[in-house]
């Protein structure tokens, strides 16, 4: 059975171009996190967002083009998000406690994010890699961090030197293991890994983590 189509999309679609391109966009967004993208049909895009295929090729042209737009729209989602809390005026040190803690719960709220970088990875980053706004899409966290490090550094309480996209990627992956693998550590360790409290207190230690990875050795 096709996936119902999204109420309002089709009555929209002639009148408003830019609801009709969100629409279309937010359904490509579901088929491909569900069912990655050798599954994602785009029939079962167009049904999703209430359009018929001709519109969809109109708006996004193939399939490659829609899922390299998709992946574009989930890294702007969180750059977005990140710059939204303006932690270039907070102290170093509260400011990667709250990078941390945004990133794990924006993992959690978007499983959409880690499904589809999930899917790319598989396929060894064949669209990421070809396209043009990708090496410059992760520079404003890059930015931000190198600013927290760098202050926290002259203050005293990290490490000078730090690489910024090490920082990144040994926080991130402290959260994206846990979530990754939750069912599975929850079903061999006999611990439900997808209890609030659990995932609440896993937060409050992948902050931990990453201020005890960055501060200064002490002999």
């Amino acid at each position: 059975m096709p996936p119902k189509a999204r109420p309002g999309r089709k009555s929209g679609a002639v009148r408003d171009p830019e609801r009709t391109s969100a629409a279309i966009l937010a359904a490509a967004i579901d088929e491909f996190s569900e069912h990655g993208f050798g599954g994602a049909r785009i029939d079962a895009i167009a049904a999703r967002a209430g359009v018929n295929k001709r519109m969809l090729y109109h708006y996004f042209g193939d399939k490659d083009a829609l899922y390299e737009r998709v992946l574009q729209q989930i890294y702007d989602g969180i750059r977005g998000a990140e710059r939204r809390l303006n932690l270039r005026d907070r102290d170093p040190e509260a400011g990667i406690r709250e990078l941390a803690l945004f990133t794990w719960r924006y993992f959690i709220e978007h499983p959409e994010f880690l499904s589809l970088i999930a899917t790319e990875n598989m396929n060894r980053a064949r669209v990421l890699r070809a396209a043009a706004w990708a090496p410059t899409v992760n520079s404003p966290l890059v930015g931000v961090l190198s600013d927290l490090l760098e202050r926290g550094a002259a203050k005293g309480v990290f490490r000078a030197g730090l690489d910024p996209v090490d920082v990144y990627v040994a926080m991130a992956g402290v959260g994206w293991m846990y979530l990754s693998n939750r069912y599975t550590l929850s079903a061999s360790f006999n611990r439900d890994l997808t209890d609030p409290a659990e995932l609440e207190r896993w937060g409050t230690l992948m902050a931990d983590a990453a201020i005890a990875l960055i501060a200064p050795r002490h002999p």
